[in-house]
């Protein structure tokens, strides 16, 4: 879905300079060297949220995006289902909201190879992750930093901070509402993992797009400062079972 969009969008919403015709060396995120040499690494997590407990990854996907010459490419990506513990029931709602059964989570990894796997992809510093309520994602990682120590120790941009920013007048910021309102389609797996994130980086793309045109920002200083927030750390004294689930 999103590696057909991508030429569309990129020529659309990511040729920042050409698109809105500001010359090279033009302030801007484009020209700015601190943002061009991030990773960009749009990341989301289907859970389970037991009751008095952590919550409990089930899915995760990622999308590397690097900048290059006024353009975001796409470098790699990451999909995998994460088995959970024994005692952690899938239940009803957990199935309607996104489709993931126990049965097929019967033969997924655990999320000590998953994350070690995902954080094994993070060897190209330095980078920013971006989530869609990012502080969802950054709970979750939290308590999986013992299996992705690298993916744990990188800052956040909130695509719900940066919406609210680009598009104050909505009245809603969630991403079926920026979806409708940027007439992207809603893709058919919404609540899955990869579908969630090729969705937030289709919104992440027109909010560059129009921040190129009204200039809001012009550094990932300016950025962070906007829409940031720093790795989660967890409170110290928690057992080690509950910081790995």
């Amino acid at each position: 879905m999103f590696r057909r969009r991508s030429a569309t969008i990129q020529r659309e919403a990511l040729a920042m300079d050409r698109a809105h015709h500001l010359p090279p060396g033009e302030v801007g995120l484009a020209a700015d060297a601190g943002f061009a040499r991030h990773t960009l690494v749009v990341i989301d997590f289907e859970g389970l949220t037991p009751a008095g407990r952590s919550p409990v990854p089930i899915e995760v996907a990622a999308l590397a995006l690097t900048p290059e010459a006024g353009e975001l490419v796409e470098r790699w990506r990451f999909q995998a289902l994460i088995r959970p513990p024994a005692d952690v029931p899938v239940t009803a709602r957990d199935i309607r909201q996104s489709g993931i059964t126990a049965a097929m989570l019967a033969d997924a990894a655990g999320p000590e190879h998953v994350m070690a796997a995902l954080d094994a992809r993070l060897d190209a510093p330095p980078y920013r992750l971006i989530a869609h309520g990012a502080s969802t994602e950054a709970t979750l990682i939290a308590h999986q930093a013992a299996h992705c120590p690298t993916l744990a120790a990188v800052p956040l941009l909130d695509t719900v901070r940066m919406a609210r920013l680009a598009y104050p007048g909505l009245s809603s910021h969630g991403l079926d509402a920026l979806l409708s309102y940027l007439r992207i389609p809603i893709p058919a797996d919404r609540h899955r993992a990869m579908p969630d994130v090729e969705a937030t980086a289709s919104v992440l793309l027109r909010i560059l797009a129009d921040n190129a045109a009204t200039r809001r920002l012009s550094s990932l200083r300016e950025l962070d400062a906007a829409a940031g927030r720093p790795p989660k750390r967890l409170p110290s004294g928690r057992g080690a079972q509950e910081q790995l689930f």
